[in-house]
């Protein structure tokens, strides 16, 4: 039987707000939809926070392994923001070149997957440069290095300012899975956590197998060093042991059986989470959440790290 001209009209009317899954030109950029479902508020800010870390890798992934970074290989997901402060190419050998570089591109991939799934936000502005990776040196090891610690000089002092970077993203991720309401989100921060934490074992690794080597000319082990790094972030970050470097006391190894320790893990071996406000108290350098320094002069960006920088 055919169809009657009203009949018709409203049969397009409801197909067309059935594609839509029920949205309106009511709706905001900041309510993105999957599959016809919307995604909480509170999942977007989480997913859009990580951005923050993310930015930071990329950029320092891309500068010292190739000499440039989002500005040049992947301008669209800067979103207008500034190019980072100080960073450069690293003096770095062909194989660690190679692996820094994958870590680059890998890190291009989640900035692109965060922003399918959430609007993102601008590049904040990032402070790259050899004075603000000394100065975090300095802090962990409880005095002015001479020379100040330059992380573009060669492959252990790189592989040292990395050491700062994929771990502190990673106990994010662990921290905002169980806080995510949508399969959507939970999905997502799955496979960043997976990349996240081969890059920190990749990193660690390679710093375990130089564990006991001194690093010129400071006369302190890499292993020493991580240790003061990972301390300066469990007291940056104001709760508790939350970070293990390289080499620990027996009873903090696996089992309380062994003290190498190229993964990092509580009494069972899980990672350990982070809340945002320690992330930004780590990443900041200043140990308060409100207090913007360190990789992140003006601050964070995304409602989570702005809505703690309106309290100052």
């Amino acid at each position: 039987m055919a169809l009657s001209i009203s009949t018709l009209t409203t049969t397009v009317l409801i197909t067309a707000l059935l594609l839509l899954g029920g949205s309106t030109s009511s709706d905001t950029n900041r309510t993105p939809r999957h599959g016809g479902k919307q995604l909480p508020a509170k999942d977007i800010d989480l997913l859009e926070f990580p951005l923050n870390l993310e930015y930071l890798e990329a950029e320092f992934f891309s500068w010292g392994a190739l000499g440039y970074g989002l500005d040049k290989y992947a301008p669209n997901l800067t979103m207008g923001g500034p190019p980072p402060i100080g960073a450069k190419k690293a003096n770095l050998t062909p194989f660690i070149r190679d692996i820094i570089t994958q870590f680059a591109f890998q890190e291009f991939g989640h900035l692109r997957a965060i922003k399918k799934t959430v609007p993102g936000f601008p590049r904040p502005l990032l402070d790259l440069s050899a004075t603000s990776f000394a100065s975090v040196m300095d802090k962990a090891v409880g005095k002015v290095l001479v020379p100040p610690f330059d992380p573009y000089a060669n492959d252990i002092n790189y592989l040292l300012a990395s050491y700062l970077i994929p771990y502190v993203g990673l106990t994010g991720y662990v921290g905002a899975n169980p806080e995510l309401e949508s399969p959507v989100s939970k999905a997502l921060v799955a496979g960043l956590l997976g990349v996240e934490s081969g890059q920190d074992a990749v990193i660690r690794t390679l710093l375990y197998e130089l564990a006991l080597t001194k690093v010129f000319p400071y006369g302190i082990t890499v292993a020493e060093f991580t240790n003061k790094i990972s301390n300066l972030r469990n007291t940056l970050g104001k709760t508790g042991l939350k970070d293990e470097g390289l080499i620990v006391e027996r009873a903090l190894g696996a089992e309380g059986k062994i003290r190498g320790n190229v993964l990092v893990g509580n009494q069972d071996s899980l990672s350990y989470s982070r809340t945002p406000k320690e992330i930004l108290r780590i990443v900041y350098g200043t140990g308060k959440e409100d207090l913007p320094g360190g990789f992140y002069p003006e601050g964070g960006n995304g409602r989570i790290a702005r809505s703690f920088l309106q309290h100052n």
